[in-house]
């Protein structure tokens, strides 16, 4: 019978035998994804800047920010980037990153992504964002994770001291979905911002702007501590402060050279970049605070270095190194006048200075991005200019200080916003958690 079957069909069908089971048609990739060319020394450079930048948040911000509190709201404090990282790593997996990356319809997708990878449906490991190709798309949400997990805990250190832990918990789980994912989306993810051609290279506006003018609404809303003017609130340990700085300086090059999103040139230089700005803004910092206050101090040093680290964030890959010693210079006297001096002027209580450094430097930064950004260092510099990243950033305080209050005002009638007084004054760590650091 084979016989008499034309001889093509008869190869055709002993090949498909030696072939085994007929392969699977290859899956549909969702609008945002693009097929793996894995490119494997990249993959293990974010790799390795993933576990950088989580670093950056425990324990790094997490003893910073506690460092710089009272003795008795150190355990609260450092509780705060511990819920963040749980809250946004959770709603990350179930919506977070498909609103963000992911693609909706012509009509809403400059502004927010679409659902269809909630969950992470239809990410394998043979997907790759388009952005990314040669990353695993895995690799990519982890790394991207990351940047959503600190910038709510960036906001904690406007309200430390003050605030109730179910407030804290309802906050981070309403800011990271109504306000971080939308405009994560619309500087990075395809929408608007990016459009239009904001520069943001690893997070001046997506990170600290957002978070800094965040972090105002809530000292604003909150109100200062009591006892703010009168009694010391000096940091009770600046050896807590110092250390997470270091671990903050060390995942910050996972923070901005990691956002080349390759091991290449364009990283090289924002890694050196980083090291520069912080350096030359905590010699601004600290220039400034020796003729203000007739003496350097440590904590003005700290204060500097992530001054600079901020300022240079959202130009790191895209300034050469004589650009990233102005934004450096330049961050540490406005960061220092924005964490002083305004806060002296205006008398409200950030309690930690995330409006002061980060809202302050993020401004300077993404300013300068539209000066300095240089086409010799990375194409996308060619078409930077500061007209685009103002209407960026004002976009972006909009969105972040009218959605921030509307979230506040949705806490304070439900969880209540702030502890009684009589719980601020015995302490967070153990009115709200039942803990206490012991002499």
């Amino acid at each position: 019978m084979i016989a008499r079957l034309p001889l093509a069909l008869v190869a055709t069908a002993f090949g498909a035998l030696a072939a085994g089971p007929a392969l699977a048609a290859a899956p549909t990739l969702l609008a945002h994804q693009a097929p793996l060319v894995l490119n494997e020394a990249s993959s293990a450079w974010i790799l390795t800047s993933t576990a950088l930048v989580l670093l950056m948040t425990l324990p790094g911000l997490a003893l910073f920010f506690g460092g710089m509190v009272r003795r008795k709201n150190v355990i609260a404090t450092i509780a705060h980037s511990t819920a963040a990282l749980a809250i946004v790593t959770v709603l990350w997996f179930a919506v977070g990153y498909s609103l963000s990356f992911g693609a909706s319809g012509p009509a809403t997708n400059g502004f927010i992504g679409g659902l269809q990878a909630a969950f992470l449906d239809g990410v394998t490991p043979s997907t790759a964002h388009s952005l990314a190709p040669g990353l695993p798309e895995f690799l990519w949400i982890a790394y991207q994770l990351t940047f959503a997990i600190i910038t709510p805990a960036l906001i904690a250190g406007a309200f430390a001291e003050r605030i109730k832990f179910p407030a804290a918990i309802l906050f981070f789980f309403l800011w990271h979905l109504l306000v971080y994912v939308p405009i994560c989306h619309q500087v990075w993810g395809g929408g608007w911002m990016g459009s239009l051609g904001v520069l943001d290279f690893a997070g001046g506006a997506v990170v600290h702007v957002n978070a800094g003018v965040a972090g105002l609404v809530c000292a604003l809303v909150l109100g200062p501590r009591h006892g703010h003017g009168r009694d010391n609130m000096a940091p009770h340990n600046l050896a807590f402060t110092a250390i997470g700085t270091g671990l903050l300086f060390v995942g910050w090059l996972g923070f901005n050279a990691g956002s080349a999103w390759a091991a290449d040139g364009i990283a090289a230089v924002a890694a050196f970049n980083t090291i520069l700005a912080a350096a030359a803004a905590a010699i601004g910092w600290t220039a400034v605070e020796w003729i203000d206050h007739k003496r350097p101090t440590l904590l003005g040093l700290l204060s500097g270095i992530v001054a600079g680290l901020v300022g240079i964030t959202p130009a790191a890959g895209l300034v050469d190194p004589k650009g990233a010693f102005i934004i450096g210079i330049l961050s540490g006297p406005a960061c220092y006048a924005g964490a002083v001096w305004l806060k002296r002027a205006l008398k409200y209580d950030d309690s930690l200075d995330a409006f002061g450094v980060h809202g302050v430097g993020g401004i300077v930064g993404a300013l300068l991005t539209g000066v300095l950004a240089t086409a010799a260092i990375n194409p996308a510099g060619e078409n930077a200019n500061l007209l685009n990243q103002t209407i960026g950033l004002l976009a972006v305080i909009a969105w972040s200080g009218v959605g921030t209050f509307v979230i506040l005002m949705i806490c304070k009638f439900t969880t209540g916003l702030r502890v009684a007084k009589e719980e601020e004054i015995e302490g967070l760590d153990y009115t709200q958690h039942g803990e206490t650091i012991h002499q």
